[in-house]
C-alpha cells in the first residue's frame, strides 16, 4: 500500500508540474535556452531571439544542406552544412560538423578556415589561431579563388576569396587574444589577398588598430593613405566609416550617435567598437569604457565588435 501512496503522489507531483520550454512543440522557444558559448568573464551566451518568419527561412535553408549532405558528404557539402549551422548560431554543433568533417578531408585549408572562424565566435582563441595558420599552411600560394557567400551583398557579388578570409581571421585571432606582433603580421599577409575596395577597407581598419596598440603611429598613418572618400563600398561600410574617422573625415559621433536606434544590432558593435577603440587610444577611457558597453549590451554577441568590445573590458578589468 506504501508503495502505491507513493506513486500516487508522484503522479500528481508531475501532472502539477509546469511545463518547461523543452516541452513546447517549438524548437526554437527550446534552443533559446540552450547556452552557445561564454563570455570571458564566464557569463554564458544564449541563442538570439528572432522572428518566426527569420527563424523558419534560416531552418529551412539548414536542412536543405543537410539533406544535400546526407545524401553526399562531399566537402563542399559539409562546408555548407557547418555553415548554415553557424547562421543559426548553433556555433558548437557547426564545429562538430567540421571537426568530423576533417576525418574525411583532412587537408581541407577551407574546413580549417571555417573551423578557425567559429572558434572565435565561442571565443576559443587559441583553437581559431592553430586552425587558421593551419589552414594558412595548406593553402600555400595557390591561384585565389572566390568564396561563396552564405549571406549575399545587395548586388549578390562575392567579393572575398580564400586566402583573404584565413588571413583576415587568423588576424582577428590573434587581435583578440592580444598578440598585436603576430596580428599585424597576418594582416599584413591579408592585405596581398585585399583585391577590391571592400577588402582594402576591412583590412586597414584591422591593422590601423594593431599598429596603434603597438604604439606605432607612422605605419598606422600609412595605412590611412590607402583610404579615400571616393572608394566604391559594397558590404564594409561600417569599417570605411570607422576608417574615415581615423583620418578625420568623419567626427565620432557621426560614426556611432547618429540614428543609433535605427541601426541593426551588428552594425552597432561594428561602428561602436570602432568609436570604443578611438576614444581609448586617445585616452578618454571613460567614453571608451561606456561604448563598449553599450556595445555588448545588444544581441549580435558573434559580431567581431561585440567580441572586440568584450575583450577590452575583459583586459582593463572592466568587465563586470
Amino acid at each position: 500500500m506504501r508503495w502505491i501512496f507513493l506513486a500516487v503522489i508522484l503522479l500528481a507531483l508531475v501532472s502539477c508540474t509546469p511545463r518547461t520550454s523543452g516541452d513546447d512543440d517549438s524548437t526554437d522557444k527550446v534552443n533559446i535556452s540552450e547556452v552557445q558559448a561564454y563570455r570571458l568573464d564566464g557569463s554564458p551566451l544564449y541563442l538570439p531571439e528572432r522572428s518566426e518568419e527569420a527563424a523558419r527561412a534560416l531552418n529551412s535553408k539548414l536542412d536543405s544542406a543537410r539533406i544535400r549532405w546526407e545524401n553526399n558528404p562531399s566537402e563542399e557539402n559539409y562546408i555548407w552544412y557547418g555553415r548554415r549551422m553557424a547562421y543559426v548560431n548553433r556555433y558548437n554543433e557547426a564545429i562538430e560538423i567540421y571537426t568530423e568533417s576533417l576525418t574525411r578531408y583532412p587537408e581541407s585549408y577551407k574546413i580549417y578556415r571555417h573551423r578557425g572562424h567559429r572558434y572565435i565566435s565561442i571565443r576559443e582563441f587559441d583553437k581559431a589561431i592553430s586552425d587558421l595558420e593551419k589552414a594558412a599552411e595548406l593553402i600555400g600560394e595557390r591561384p585565389l579563388e572566390t568564396e561563396p557567400d552564405g549571406m549575399p551583398n545587395a548586388l549578390n557579388i562575392p567579393l572575398s576569396n580564400t586566402h583573404f578570409n584565413i588571413y583576415y581571421h587568423l588576424g582577428l585571432a590573434y587581435y583578440l587574444n592580444g598578440e598585436f606582433e603576430s596580428a599585424e603580421i597576418a594582416y599584413r599577409s591579408c592585405m596581398r589577398y585585399s583585391v577590391n575596395d571592400d577588402l582594402v577597407t576591412a583590412t586597414a581598419d584591422w591593422l590601423y588598430m594593431t599598429l596603434l596598440k603597438q604604439a606605432n603611429v607612422e605605419e598606422a598613418e600609412v595605412v590611412l593613405e590607402m583610404i579615400s572618400p571616393d572608394m566604391e563600398i559594397l558590404e564594409n561600410d561600417s569599417y570605411y566609416r570607422r576608417l574615415l574617422m581615423y583620418k578625420g573625415i568623419m567626427a565620432p559621433d557621426q560614426v556611432f550617435a547618429d540614428n543609433l536606434d535605427s541601426l541593426d544590432d551588428v552594425t552597432i558593435a561594428t561602428q561602436g567598437y570602432g568609436v570604443g577603440n578611438y576614444y581609448l587610444q586617445n585616452g578618454d577611457s571613460a567614453r571608451s569604457r561606456e561604448i563598449f558597453n553599450k556595445v555588448i549590451s545588444g544581441r549580435s554577441w558573434s559580431a567581431f565588435g561585440y567580441i572586440a568590445a568584450e575583450a577590452e573590458l575583459f583586459r582593463n578589468d572592466w568587465l563586470k
